[in-house]
Parts: structure tokens; sequence; C-alpha cells
């Protein structure tokens, strides 16, 4: 279990310019079900800010509101047993979101997929993608989820992340998906097994 007040400590103790001070502990993360026009617009915004920053999670840069508005409403369609969403806010900025699609399949649902990880530009280095994955793999517990997988970009900083909290890298694939940047690149795999705490 990850002492929140304790990061929050060596966040202030370690901290540099250009990094948020205790945004940790200002951020609020929840289960969203429904969207508001605000958190539609927070989300496309936060959307935008990560393709435009490199990510590569399925859209070219520069992405326009337009398709980051079709997105998050497909997402919101899809939302419920099937596709979890969870929003981190400070204020009611959104500062990252990540989702979790339940596998349901009758010989699959002891798993369940890792999906679309953000966190803003300018909210990050403040342990927020890492209380949103903290909270995904509890749901997943909850939810009788004992395997976790996912996919991003080889040599990413997400996939940093990703092995700072444990997950397994099985491999990657060459060539695999455009980056923002319209270059092929290489996806790597994971997987975490979860342990009932």
């Amino acid at each position: 279990m990850v002492d929140w007040l304790s990061m929050d400590l060596w966040l202030v103790s370690h901290h540099s310019t250009n990094q948020p001070i205790n945004l940790l502990r200002m951020t609020s993360i929840r289960l969203i079900t429904q969207p508001t026009p605000a958190l539609l617009d927070g989300l496309c915004q936060l959307l935008i800010d990560s393709v435009n920053g490199g990510a590569s999670v399925g859209f070219l840069a520069p992405l326009s509101h337009d398709k980051a508005l079709h997105y998050w409403q497909g997402v919101f369609a899809a939302l419920g047993p099937d596709l979890v969403l969870w929003v981190a806010e400070n204020d009611e900025q959104v500062l990252g979101s990540v989702q979790l699609s339940l596998c349901q399949k009758e010989n699959g649902q002891h798993r369940a997929e890792v999906q679309k990880l953000f966190v803003h530009s300018n909210a990050r280095g403040g342990g927020i993608a890492s209380k949103l994955m903290q909270t995904l793999e509890a749901y997943a517990l909850q939810a009788n989820r004992s395997l976790l997988v996912l996919d991003t970009e080889a040599g990413s900083n997400a996939e940093k992340l990703y092995q700072r909290l444990q997950y397994q890298r099985v491999g990657e694939i060459p060539n695999y998906a455009k980056s923002s940047d319209s270059m092929l690149r290489a996806t790597a795999y994971y997987y975490k097994l979860l342990a009932k705490r």
C-alpha cells in the first residue's frame, strides 16, 4: 500500500521549479459514468495535449478538438460492465485519466486491459499516473480480475512508469504503430498478476 503522505513529503523535498508541489494531495480520482460539458472539454484538452506531446495512443498530431470529442463520445457510449473510466482532477480541472476494459469472454473473465493512461503535460511528475493505476488495480481486484495486460510505445516514458509499477515486459512488435509524428514505432506488451491484499 502506498503511503500518499510520505510521497507528498518526498515530492516537496525533491521538487524542481518545473514540477508541481503537492499536486498529488490536491488531486482526486473519481469513477466516471456520465459526461458533463465541462468534463468532456477537459478530457478533450487532455487527449489533445497527450497526442500533440508525442503520445502514441491511436491518433496523429496535430489532433483536432472535433476528433478528440468524437473519441470521448465513443468512450462514454461504451461505459458499462465492459469499460470503466477514471479521471484525476484538481479544482475540477482534468489532469489525467485511465480506462480498464474488462474481458467478457467466458474463458477470460479473470483478466482486463489497461487502456489510455493520460496525464496532462503540466501535471506530470507529481504521482498522478501512479495514483490512477493504483485505483484501477484496486477496482480490478474487486471485480475478480487477477491479470492485467497493456501495451505501450517501446522506449517511452510510459514504459518506464509501468516497469516502476511492477508490470512485466513480455516483448515487443517492431513497426507496430505510427507515433504522433507519423514515424513507425515498436509497441511493448506488459502484464501484471494482481494478488489479493
